[in-house]
């Protein structure tokens, strides 16, 4: 878990405040601190830049509450508490899902949410971490976070129309059952 103090809060309330006036890749550095109420060194002795800020709400906002549930393996509650982390900055996530590139809104989703998928097939795994068919943690975490961005990002995309608790049963359904499940129910 990444720590809070009370200017890392100041820094992103003012930073969800901006991204609902205009495009996120305008916020300057200066805004975020004036809204803050704080000067423009404060800022960089707390983050690199504003999307290492945007990066730390995110672990801190969305995937931090959720790392209790998946150590304890309630998977349903982890993915019905992301999305309605999500769901509670509905505006604000609407504005992040637009970034693209190098701090693209989907490459630090799929990172976090690869650390945590990490952490718990890791210790579901322990010790049996060799395969006959060559599946490694990191490869399953990896296939799994891709999974899971998609289908948050889709989600935001698609104005977060369907309730936390139907995508979380269709990420559930989608990732235990095989294509040919899918194809069948869907006919």
């Amino acid at each position: 878990m990444q720590s809070k103090t009370n200017v890392d809060l100041m820094l992103a309330e003012s930073f969800k405040n901006l991204a609902l006036k205009m495009p996120i890749e305008k916020i300057t550095i200066r805004e975020i601190t004036e809204g803050a109420g704080v000067i423009r060194p404060t800022f960089y002795n707390h983050f690199r830049d504003k999307y290492e800020l945007l990066e730390w709400m995110i672990h801190t906002e969305i995937l931090d509450p959720v790392i209790p549930l998946m150590q304890t393996g309630c998977i349903s509650e982890s993915l019905i508490m992301i999305f309605e982390n999500l769901k509670k900055d509905k505006r604000f996530y609407k504005k992040v899902v637009r970034l693209e590139g190098q701090d693209s809104c989907e490459g630090i989703v799929k990172k976090f949410i690869k650390e945590i998928l990490y952490i718990f097939i890791d210790e579901q795994v322990g010790e049996r971490k060799a395969s006959a068919r060559g599946l490694t943690t990191d490869w399953v975490a990896e296939y799994y976070a891709q999974c899971m961005a998609f289908v948050v990002i889709q989600w935001i995309k698609m104005d977060m129309s369907l309730e936390p608790e139907q995508m979380a049963d269709l990420f559930e359904y989608i990732t235990t059952h095989s294509m040919d499940d899918v194809i069948a129910e869907m006919n």
